[in-house]
Formats: structure tokens, sequence, C-alpha cells
């Protein structure tokens, strides 16, 4: 991959683990589990870890744009 591929991967990994957080909040504040304690778990829980199924996506994922550009030469 190169430079630009990383980023994607890494930007869209990024975004990801920002989106479960927010759902996994959304949760705890629906279901009445929003203690201190729960708030201070979620806002010190990692962020989670990439998997080869997360990369084999994104690599999935720009495979087909690389194959929608048209053909500039």
């Amino acid at each position: 991959m190169d430079a630009r591929d990383r980023l994607i991967v890494a930007l869209y990994v990024q975004l990801k683990a920002e989106r479960e957080t927010r759902e996994t909040l959304e949760w705890a504040i629906r279901n009445g589990a929003v203690s201190q304690e729960v708030l201070e778990a979620i806002a010190g829980d990692p962020v989670p870890v990439v998997t080869s199924e997360d990369i084999a996506s994104v690599e999935k994922i720009i495979a087909l744009d690389e194959r929608r550009k048209p053909n500039r030469n």
C-alpha cells in the first residue's frame, strides 16, 4: 500500500472506533447504566485493535475504487 492507502486505512479505523464508542455510550444511556464509573470506563477504553478482517475490507474498498477510476493516459 502507498501512503494514500495507509492514510485511508488509518482514518477508517479511527472512524470505526469512534462510532463503536459512541454506540456503546448511547446504549449505556438508554439502559440507565450510566454511572460515573461507566463513563470513566468508556472514556478510558482504548481504541479497538485493527483486525485482519478490517484491513481486508478496506483493501477491497480501495481496489473497487481504483477500478472505477477512469484511465487517465
